[in-house]
């Protein structure tokens, strides 16, 4: 347990006071945090990927810094052949990146494994295609405060099933949407940049990736905890958030965390004043 201070001040009439509390803030056992969203970027040539596995303990509510796992085991098997690609953390600084660089392949299903502590936690991703950008631009509309900065997004959408998107803008800025209303029709939506979440004029990458309807709950649920620009899954977020990886040596020390593969579309845009 840690105890939280807190001063309460009082004044009644020309008195004041001042009274310290000791609060007994709950300390739970650390729990592995992976971070496995893999990104395939099929619009840029060369094609390139980013593959990245990073891990991290969480920590409690008032910890400033993040705990760091620099010696875990991690593997990533192709399923459809038993390939094995392994990952290293050659900067000890969590993110292990695959000793020979691949690109995730069409309808392969790859599994993800992660030794730590001796336990084994896995988990499970096929690739989810993306379409690519129809036309990003800077518009001109606001808001309530007239100081917001608008961003219009064009895209088609697949209507052969039903699909899931997340859009990155940036500045730890988020937006996950369905195609419930627009199912097989070009999609236009505006995006607006608040005023003290952007300084004019500056370069923005606005990225689209295709999800699965499991991981577009996930990240819902996880941006009402976090909020936007909460700074990312590594956060200290109010509850245990439970993704699709597990651990196969003991089931009650479950990890958080989430893996999945997507093709993701850029766009870099220049915003101006």
């Amino acid at each position: 347990m840690k105890k939280l201070t807190l001063l309460i001040f009082c004044s009644i009439f020309f008195f004041s006071c001042e009274e310290v509390i000791d609060i007994e803030v709950p300390s739970g056992e650390p729990k592995l945090i992976v971070d496995a969203i893999f990104e395939v970027y099929f619009d840029s040539v060369p094609l390139t990927t980013k593959t990245i596995v990073k891990l991290r303990l969480s920590a409690d509510y008032f910890e400033e810094e993040i705990p760091l796992v620099t010696n875990a085991t991690v593997t990533l098997e192709d399923l459809s052949n038993n390939t094995i690609i392994h990952f290293e953390d050659g900067n000890l600084d969590g993110n292990y990146n695959p000793i020979t660089p691949f690109i995730p392949e069409d309808d392969v299903e790859y599994e993800l494994s992660v030794t730590y502590n001796n336990e084994v936690f896995t988990g499970k991703a096929t690739k989810i295609k993306t379409p690519t950008f129809i036309n990003i631009e800077q518009g001109t509309k606001t808001l309530f405060t007239g100081k917001e900065t608008e961003v219009k997004v064009a895209f088609p959408d697949d209507g052969s099933e039903e699909n899931y998107y997340v859009f990155d803008f940036s500045k730890n800025l988020y937006l996950p949407i369905e195609d419930r209303y627009f199912n097989g029709s070009d999609y236009n939506f505006s995006f607006f940049y608040q005023e003290e979440e952007i300084e004019l004029p500056t370069e923005v990458t606005i990225k689209m990736s295709g999800v699965s309807k499991d991981y577009y709950t996930y990240f819902r649920v996880f941006l009402s905890q976090s909020g936007q620009g909460g700074g990312g899954p590594f956060s200290t977020i109010p509850s245990s958030l439970l993704g699709n990886i597990v651990n196969r040596t003991n089931s009650k020390n479950f990890p958080l965390g989430y893996f999945h593969i997507a093709e993701t579309a850029t766009s870099n845009l220049s915003l101006t004043e």
